[in-house]
């Protein structure tokens, strides 16, 4: 896979504001695309989540989480060492099955690319939002956002609208930084019991979750506006 370094990207620095992920963009702290998407995700998304926590029981769900980020770490840092030609391995269980989801992502995905310009790429709009994307490159001839996913079992696509509005949002910035148009979006992910999906997010569904993507920023302002005013009133009050 050819490098092509044409886009500088810049180096990541990232900072924990009230408990959310920030990243430093010169004299900017700006939230993270997944902080905005946390922040203004449906209240139902939350509370079928604690519903599911509630019943396979509170330590359970936090070592299936737990396990499932260090896989999906795994995965990355294989894919990224994988396309830079530096090399990694990991003996441990977790990064034993992180080595075989890697492959199927690498023989069913990457070998669709075939150029990239950046890995592990920091993207940022200026006053809005900040991100880091996992591969920008060239998919089957067109230029796109790329994010690999680690799933603990296959996802139907409407489960993965968040994703979507991930690439739509890297897609922005970096189309806002570079001076690109990039309108495609490419997940492939792989389960850890080794099945592999790709999803393309392009043409008039890609231009919607942009659309979308835009709403859940100003959703995201507002409400930071109405609690800072509700706190300033509380500091007046005293």
């Amino acid at each position: 896979m050819k490098h092509n370094n044409c886009y500088v990207y810049p180096k990541t620095v990232r900072e924990a504001i009230n408990g959310e992920r920030h990243y430093v963009a010169g004299s900017e702290k700006l939230p993270s695309v997944t902080t905005i998407l946390s922040g203004t995700q449906d209240p139902s998304k939350a509370s079928g989540l604690q519903a599911w926590r509630d019943r396979v029981g509170e330590a359970n769900a936090t070592k299936i989480v737990d396990e499932a980020a260090a896989r999906g770490t795994a995965m990355h840092k294989i894919l990224e060492r994988y396309v830079d030609e530096s090399g990694y391995l990991d003996m441990t269980k977790v990064g034993l099955n992180a080595h075989n989801m890697a492959i199927k992502i690498i023989e069913r995905g990457l070998c669709n690319i075939t150029e990239y310009y950046g890995i592990e790429c920091t993207l940022h709009y200026p006053g809005l939002y900040a991100g880091q994307t996992d591969m920008v490159g060239v998919h089957k001839g067109e230029d796109a956002i790329i994010d690999f996913k680690q799933t603990n079992k296959p996802k139907k696509e409407e489960w993965i609208g968040d994703y979507k509005l991930q690439l739509a949002a890297y897609a922005m910035a970096h189309n806002y930084m570079h001076k690109t148009t990039i309108q495609k979006g490419v997940i492939m992910m792989c389960s850890k019991d080794n099945y592999y999906q790709e999803f393309i997010v392009e043409g008039n569904e890609f231009k919607k979750y942009q659309h979308k993507w835009l709403g859940k920023v100003s959703d995201y302002y507002e409400q930071r506006t109405k609690l800072k005013r509700k706190n300033d009133a509380v500091v007046e009050s005293n």
